[in-house]
């Protein structure tokens, strides 16, 4: 249901957008719209809708907006076609759709040389498409058949413009062209009070006054309200996928990252405690070796001073003229050792 506050229908229904761009009481405004979409490059003066579509169940079967079929003064063709939800096959599914002002133009039961009209699909997204062959930083996409070598046109009779309306983001301030004003009423006319004055155009004038629920019967509003439930039930349906998806990737993330944390906090705890192992295993063998340095310097040391105090020893009993013999048995040295202290020692066993 509509909010009684609200006072225009949204041109993201079936309905809006049908009520506006498609129905000949309103093809000023479809004209103007493309116009302002081609800038220049293709200038419409008058339409023809050549397949005039009644809001009903369609809608719902389909789950999308679209198909307001028209060809200008020269027997261009236009297909032009809101979708509010992605696709997986949505290209596919426009290329399908061109083929058939293509095979239209094939008279019946006459010589024909092939010559065929532009045909031109443009397709208005209420959703990012995120298809690599895109710029991700623009919103409408000229798509072409071209020479892939060369890049330049092959045929020029089939235009595919992608309009990625859900990326337009400028407010009311930030509005400049006329394009940019039309992408401005797309998203939000449902949500404004009144015109603002940024679209002080006539056109908008226009589109504002058949936008008003007061100019709709009991019939047409109860279609809006249909055309609108559907429309939130597919939005609903993609936000909560998207709602879903996120939650299923932050946990995925959260499990990897959890994997990812333990094998980097792994590795570096075994590098942190390699280091620390070094260190401490470094420390600890330098106390060792200094211990036995110590241990092993003043066994040296004590018996050094042993020899120097029998060295000593044996000089005295020398002086006092004892024989060499005695002073080996006496202090444990040898006789050359005795010899080798002074020159006038005695030795009994040679006298």
């Amino acid at each position: 249901m509509r909010q009684p506050e609200e006072r225009y229908i949204s041109l993201l229904t079936d309905f809006g957008f049908k009520r506006i761009f498609g129905t000949a009481p309103n093809k000023d405004l479809l004209i103007n719209f493309l116009n302002s979409l081609f800038d220049g490059e293709q200038v419409i003066r008058d339409v023809h809708f050549l397949n005039s579509e009644h809001v009903g169940d369609v809608y719902a079967d389909r789950k999308a907006i679209f198909d307001v079929y028209c060809e200008n003064e020269h027997g261009e063709k236009f297909i032009v076609e809101m979708q509010n939800a992605f696709q997986q096959f949505f290209k596919d599914r426009s290329l399908f759709y061109s083929t058939f002002p293509i095979r239209e133009q094939a008279p019946k039961g006459a010589d024909w040389d092939f010559r065929l009209n532009h045909v031109y699909v443009v397709a208005l997204l209420n959703f990012n498409m995120h298809d690599e062959a895109f710029d991700p930083g623009e919103i409408n996409h000229d798509v072409g058949l071209l020479d892939k070598k060369t890049c330049r046109v092959f045929n020029d009779k089939l235009t595919f413009k992608y309009v990625e309306v859900a990326k337009f983001s400028k407010t009311v301030d930030e509005l400049e062209t006329l394009y940019d004003k039309w992408l401005f009423v797309l998203k939000h006319l449902a949500g404004l009070s009144h015109r603002p004055k940024a679209l002080a155009e006539k056109i908008f004038a226009r589109l504002f006054s058949e936008a008003e629920f007061a100019r709709l019967t009991k019939e047409e509003l109860h279609e809006y309200e249909d055309s609108l439930k559907a429309y939130r039930d597919i939005k609903n349906s993609i936000d909560t996928a998207h709602e879903e998806g996120r939650a299923e990737g932050f946990e995925a993330g959260r499990a990897e990252g959890l994997e990812a944390g333990r094998a980097e906090g792994l590795e570096a705890g075994r590098a942190e405690g390699l280091e620390a192992g070094r260190a401490e295993g470094l420390e600890a063998g330098r106390a060792e070796g200094l211990e036995a340095g110590r241990a092993e310097g003043l066994e040296a040391g004590r018996a050094e001073g042993a020899r120097e105090t029998r060295l000593e020893t044996a000089r005295n009993m020398l002086a006092m003229g004892l024989d060499a013999s005695i002073i080996s048995k006496a202090l444990d040295m040898s006789r050359e050792d005795i010899k080798a202290i002074g020159p006038h020692t005695r030795d009994a066993e040679q006298e």
